[in-house]
C-alpha cells in the first residue's frame, strides 16, 4: 500500500466529488490534506470526518488575495506543501453561444485559477519531490456537440501540465494530468438519479462496463504523487474505464452497425 505519511496536500475543489474522494484518498494513505472549494458546509463537514490532519478554507480560485490568504493559513498550519492537485472547475457550458462573460469564468476557474495557484504555491513546494496533478477530462481529448467552454479549458489545462513539466522538472517537481472518464458525482447524479442508471448507461462506453467512482481518481492521484511514479512527468493518466480506447463505434467495428439493416431501395 503506497504511504505518504508526513506529506501536506492541497487540493482545490475538494467539498463533493471527485475532489472529496481524491481528499479522501491522499487522507487515508497518510498524507494531512488542506482542502479548498466554496461548499463550505460540504468542506467543514469532511474535515471534521477525516479529524486533524484535514483542514478546511472557503477559497475561490478566481481571487489571487484569496488564494494568497490560503496558502499563508495552509504553510501556517502544517510548515510544509508537498502536493497540488488542481481539481476544481465549473461544468457551466452554453456551447458555441457562449459569450465573453461565460467564457472568462470558465477559463478562470479551470484553467487561470489553477496556474495562478501554481505560480504562488511553487516558492514554498517541496524540491526537489514535489508533485503538482492537475485534474482533465475525457472532454478535453474530444469534440462534444454543444459544449465548447469546458472542453477547451481542460484541453488547455493538459498542454499546461506538459509546458510546467519541462519548466519544472529541473527542479525536482514533478507535473501530471489525471483524466478521468464518467464518473459518479453530484453532477452525473442529477442526470442520472442513482449509481446503478449511471453504470447502465455508462457501460456501453466504457469497456470496463461501469462509470467511475472518486475512490477511482483518488487511487491514481496517490500513486502519481507517491516515489513510485518518480520518473514520470508531464503525461497524461486516463482513468476512465477504456473510454479513451474507443472508436465513434464503441470497438464494436462495422458488423453490428450492419447487422439487421434493411436493403436500400433500388
Amino acid at each position: 500500500m503506497i504511504r505518504l505519511d508526513g506529506k501536506v496536500a492541497l487540493v482545490t475543489g475538494a467539498t463533493r466529488g471527485i475532489g472529496a474522494g481524491i481528499a479522501r484518498g491522499l487522507h487515508d494513505a497518510g498524507a494531512a490534506v488542506a482542502m479548498i472549494g466554496l461548499e463550505r458546509p460540504d468542506g467543514v463537514a469532511l474535515a471534521a470526518e477525516l479529524g486533524p490532519r484535514a483542514w478546511f478554507s472557503e477559497t475561490d480560485i478566481a481571487d489571487d488575495d484569496a488564494i494568497d490568504a490560503c496558502l499563508a493559513a495552509v504553510l501556517a498550519r502544517f510548515g510544509r506543501l508537498d502536493i497540488v492537485v488542481n481539481n476544481a472547475c465549473t461544468y457551466l457550458d452554453p456551447g458555441l453561444a457562449a459569450d465573453r462573460a461565460a467564457w472568462h469564468r470558465a477559463l478562470d476557474v479551470n484553467l487561470v485559477g489553477a496556474a495562478v495557484l501554481v505560480a504562488k504555491a511553487l516558492p514554498s513546494i517541496t524540491a526537489p519531490g514535489g508533485v503538482i496533478v492537475n485534474i482533465g477530462s475525457v472532454g478535453g481529448k474530444f469534440g462534444a456537440a454543444g459544449r465548447a467552454l469546458y472542453p477547451a479549458s481542460k484541453a488547455a489545462l493538459m498542454q499546461y501540465t506538459r509546458n510546467a513539466a519541462v519548466t519544472l522538472a529541473p527542479r525536482g517537481i514533478r507535473v501530471l494530468t489525471v483524466s478521468p472518464g464518467w464518473t459518479w458525482s453530484p453532477a452525473m447524479a442529477s442526470m442520472a438519479g442513482s449509481e446503478a442508471i449511471a453504470d447502465r448507461v455508462g457501460a456501453g462506453l466504457h469497456p470496463l462496463g461501469r462509470v467511475g467512482r472518486g475512490r477511482d481518481v483518488a487511487e491514481v492521484v496517490v500513486f502519481a504523487v507517491s516515489p513510485m511514479a518518480g520518473f514520470m512527468t508531464g503525461i497524461d493518466l486516463p482513468v476512465d474505464g477504456g473510454f479513451s480506447i474507443l472508436g465513434p463505434d464503441q470497438g464494436r467495428g462495422p458488423r453490428p452497425w450492419f447487422a439487421g439493416t434493411p436493403p436500400a431501395d433500388e
